[in-house]
């Protein structure tokens, strides 16, 4: 019978593997032979899932065996996101804000050291431009974001002005976004860090697949000495995965993201034990046992714990330490993730390579147009590459979007051309909330609790990016006609104006 079954499920996933070629061959790799054509007039999206028959073929065959929670296939990919990164573990959840909640949540943990618990009323340094939900946990925890400025050249937090937002004993951690794949100032913010005991909190959503270097003694200074795995810049510099440099980072795995489990995400625990213990149970339910889902006395004193005001003996999987949420993913979606992460040093280079196309096709929009740098390259240019301020750290993007802002002096604004992309159906977004403290939530939020949130400064840099900024894609799934097309679109409009 079981050789039977078997047999049964091997000839449902050779099927299952024939379908998906025909079906799918529209999502395959930009450079892959047997994707579909692009055909003119067809709609060119922002970014998008990249799979093929392999990724089908996994979630068919776990879902097959009908373990739906998190089990084998979660522990795998969690086992295997670690090892990618180099950190000490991988949670995951179902969603990159998810993961953004249940990192900042587990600094509220009565499980840390008292002086550096984050309670209501405590402060987090966050940067003004960017996604919501890389600051609406902080709001949910009862702490208190303060705004930082972003940069509208690389999009990242100015950390001049960090100092400014700090107040003894009330500042706790800082948390923020490597923009659009671009990693932040991470010598200045550990620093800081450093400096006044403060978590670091690295939302990695946009940034898989990044990396940071800095000078050996700069880094042995901030406490690294070594690489990530399958990174090297020789015995003088110690370089990093973005999201490896904190001491808890996020990821995002929807589609438009650098893997994709459709929905998912992953809170990484960099280095400190304690927090992975907290961080999944917070994940979970908020309890205090961690046998995984279907597992019962992995710890051998089940029925020999007492906490609380709880008798003693209480089962200790019904035992609750933190006030929690249920956000684990599906074990049919982690067996998709594995397959994904398989494919992401390609991906990672695609984007490089889809970004430097962009690049150079709209050289001749310089005038007008105005692109990202890399934190800490001060200029770029098609035959010699980026140049390098003299801090002698670099960073290497893998980017989320290829970010364009209208110049002042252009005699056009960002909204002209973005409707001109539309009208091409090339798909464009804003830096996602622009200068979040203008969105409805928050201009709300301060006018029912003016003391809810801090600003520092003016904020001038992210309105710049909120009124004169937009983004393309780079995601891997672009074709040479599409990038081509994008740049012709571009070019044209400018020319007209």
């Amino acid at each position: 019978m079981t050789a039977d079954l078997d047999q049964l499920k091997q000839e449902i996933l050779r099927l299952t593997r024939d379908y998906a070629r025909r079906a799918h061959a529209a999502y395959r790799p930009g450079d892959d032979p047997d994707r579909t054509p692009h055909a003119d007039g067809q709609t060119i999206p922002y970014a998008g899932r990249v799979f093929t028959e392999d990724e089908v073929e996994a979630a068919v065959g776990t879902t097959l065996d009908f373990w739906l929670t998190l089990g084998t296939e979660g522990a795998a990919m969690e086992s295997e996101l670690a090892a990618f990164l180099g950190v000490r573990h991988s949670l995951l959840v179902n969603s990159g804000s998810s993961a953004n909640l249940v990192a900042i949540s587990a600094l509220t943990s009565h499980r840390l050291p008292a002086e550096r618990r984050l309670r209501p009323g405590d402060e987090v340094i966050t940067v003004a431009a960017g996604f919501p939900t890389t600051v609406a946990p902080i709001l949910q925890v009862g702490a208190v974001p303060v705004f930082i400025d972003a940069d509208p050249v690389t999009g990242n937090a100015r950390c001049d002005q960090l100092e400014a937002a700090y107040r003894p004993g009330v500042t706790k951690a800082v948390m923020m976004a490597h923009a659009l794949g671009n990693p932040f100032d991470l010598a200045a913010v550990l620093r800081f860090c450093r400096a006044h005991d403060l978590w670091l909190v690295e939302d990695n959503c946009d940034a898989l697949g990044c990396s940071y270097s800095m000078p050996r003694e700069l880094a042995e200074s901030l406490g690294f000495t070594t690489n990530s795995p399958g990174l090297d810049e020789g015995p003088d510099r110690v370089i990093r995965w973005t999201g490896t440099w904190g001491d808890i980072s996020t990821q995002s795995f929807y589609p438009p993201h650098h893997l994709t489990m459709g929905e998912g995400g992953a809170v990484n625990i960099v280095r400190d034990q304690k927090l992975k213990v907290v961080a999944e149970s917070f994940r979970d339910w908020g309890r205090d046992c961690w046998c995984p889902s279907g597992k019962d006395d992995t710890c051998g004193k089940r029925f020999d714990w007492q906490l609380g005001e709880l008798p003693a003996g209480y089962d200790h999987k019904y035992i609750y330490s933190h006030l929690g949420f249920n956000l684990k993913p599906l074990d049919p979606q982690a067996a998709i993730g594995r397959v994904q992460l398989r494919r992401l040093p390609e991906f990672i280079e695609a984007r490089k390579r889809n970004w430097q196309t962009l690049r150079e096709g709209l050289v001749p929009t310089e005038s007008v147009l105005e692109f990202s740098l890399p934190t800490h390259a001060t200029g770029w240019d098609p035959q010699g590459g980026f140049s390098w301020d003299a801090t002698g750290c670099r960073s290497d993007c893998s980017w989320f979007g290829f970010k364009i802002s209208v110049k002042p002096d252009a005699p056009f604004r960002r909204t002209d051309l973005a409707r001109e992309l539309d009208a091409h159906r090339i798909g464009n977004r804003m830096l996602f909330g622009g200068n979040l403290v203008r969105q409805p939530a928050f201009v709300q939020l301060r006018a029912d609790r003016p003391d809810a949130l801090r600003v520092v400064g003016d904020l001038a840099g992210a309105d710049a990016i909120m009124v004169d900024t937009l983004f393309l894609g780079t995601y891997p799934g672009l074709t040479a006609p599409m990038l081509a097309k994008e740049i012709e679109v571009i070019l044209d409009f400018c020319r007209s104006r």
